[in-house]
């Protein structure tokens, strides 16, 4: 993956556990991406409103479906609409639908290690054309 295809892109990591949010953080700044980063929901809105992320990453401790509603307050409330990708991390299975109430264009999932999360984010972003 090339970092200066990443440089403009900024990706917004809502993460409970500061050891967890700081190794993402190097993860993808490694990759070259550009990171903001948030400690819980309301910091998440904040930061959200702030940063305009192109992609948030929500990996809060908890039940998968009180992570998804955390997700979706946050995109909420931070008016981020539906082009911004939310990817949810986290422990447990997720049910069947339950993407849906975060918003549309909402991607879930429960990668198994932090390579195919790097590829998800990739994905994801690289289909987003970046506003000039």
């Amino acid at each position: 993956m090339s970092k200066q295809n990443n440089t403009n892109l900024i990706i917004l990591v809502v993460e409970d556990i500061q050891e967890t949010r700081e190794g993402i953080e190097r993860l993808l700044m490694a990759d070259g991406y550009r990171i903001a980063l948030a400690r819980d929901e309301r910091d998440g809105i904040e930061s959200a409103q702030r940063q305009r992320p192109d992609l948030i990453l929500v990996s809060l401790a908890g039940l998968p479906h009180e992570v998804i509603m955390s997700a979706r307050r946050i995109r909420e409330n931070a008016a981020i609409g539906e082009d911004v990708p939310v990817v949810v991390f986290c422990v447990g299975e997720i049910a069947q639908g339950d993407e849906i109430a975060i918003g549309e264009n909402v991607h879930v999932t429960r990668p198994d290690n932090f390579n195919q999360l790097r590829s998800l984010l990739a994905r994801l972003l690289h289909k987003i054309p970046r506003a000039a």
